[in-house]
């Protein structure tokens, strides 16, 4: 080959270079319903994620890392989580570490029941949900954010000093996802993600069993973890994918039944492929996603994941 043709081709490999478009960058700010407390998604892929307390933490934003690399996306996945906690501890604690940096999109949240002293009272989501959303957009005026409404917790529904005992599973879930369409409009959030809503679709379909003090029925998958609070593999992946959903406009059950991080953590491919459609259903029922659900051969097997950043 002559020298212009090498001169050539490495221009044309450094032009591709300076075009090819930047990864989004996103942080997670929560507490172990983020981290995936309960479960082997807790530590699952820490190094394809980069936690901002170094704790060694993979959890649910590697979950969505592994999902946007087998959809070809290009994102940078942080985290900043404390378990027990709510959007005022990291406001408190977290400011400087959050604030070092502006950032694309952002997903937080607060405390399970809303306050953690005043169950039910959401006061403080409200206030400190702005005042988050006021930090970041300091930092990038045009940063997406979204709060995500989790789901209900099964120790605070079935036994009697639960703050939401006798009503049904869905009802925590329900005034969760209220108290977040609030702060939400305080904030100016880009969306609410409707994870409690998907976990309480997931049930109301007959994929996974409503009430786990009585035993799981055949063929049902158990969202919740042994302390009937916490998430369990199951859901974490449904949260995973609602999110992913949610941040990418895709189609969850694009990523196929072989998708490799339901393989490597332990599901079937019927289970993933239960999940991934309730994720899509719930989407599509708040017009979030369009559909696109896989076209490939639905015949391969599953494959490890992507290893690295």
């Amino acid at each position: 080959m002559k020298p212009s043709v090498f001169v050539v081709a490495a221009g044309v490999l450094a032009l591709g270079a300076i075009q090819s478009p930047p990864a989004t960058s996103v942080l997670f700010i929560g507490n172990s319903f983020t981290f995936a407390a309960g479960s082997p998604v807790h530590f699952y892929r820490a190094d394809t994620v980069t936690d901002l307390n170094d704790e060694g933490t993979g959890g649910v934003p590697a979950l969505f890392k592994s999902f946007t690399q087998q959809a070809g996306l290009g994102y940078d996945v942080f985290l900043e989580t404390r378990g027990g906690s709510g959007l005022d501890f990291h406001l408190a604690n977290k400011r400087e570490v959050i604030a070092k940096r502006g950032w694309d999109a952002v997903v937080m949240h607060g405390f399970s029941t809303l306050d953690a002293e005043k169950p039910r009272d959401a006061t403080k989501l409200i206030a400190t949900s702005k005042e988050m959303a006021d930090l970041l957009r300091s930092r990038n005026p045009n940063v997406g954010i979204y709060l995500m409404a989790t789901w209900s917790r099964a120790d605070q529904t079935y036994p009697p000093k639960g703050a939401w005992a006798g009503q049904p599973i869905e009802a925590m879930a329900r005034d969760v996802r209220a108290a977040y369409d609030k702060a939400a409009a305080g904030a100016r959030v880009k969306a609410v993600i409707p994870v409690g809503e998907a976990w309480t679709r997931a049930m109301q379909t007959g994929v996974a069993d409503a009430n786990p003090y009585d035993g799981i029925e055949a063929g049902k998958v158990d969202l919740w973890t042994y302390d009937h609070y916490h998430a369990s593999a199951y859901g974490y992946y449904l949260e995973a994918l609602v999110i992913f959903g949610s941040l990418t406009g895709r189609d969850p059950r694009s990523l196929g039944d072989s998708e490799c991080s339901g393989f490597e953590l332990g599901l079937s491919r019927p289970q993933v492929k239960a999940l991934q459609q309730v994720a899509f259903d719930q989407l599509a029922a708040a017009g979030a996603v369009k559909s696109t659900p896989a076209t490939g051969n639905s015949q391969a097997g599953p494959a490890r994941c992507k290893a690295g950043k």
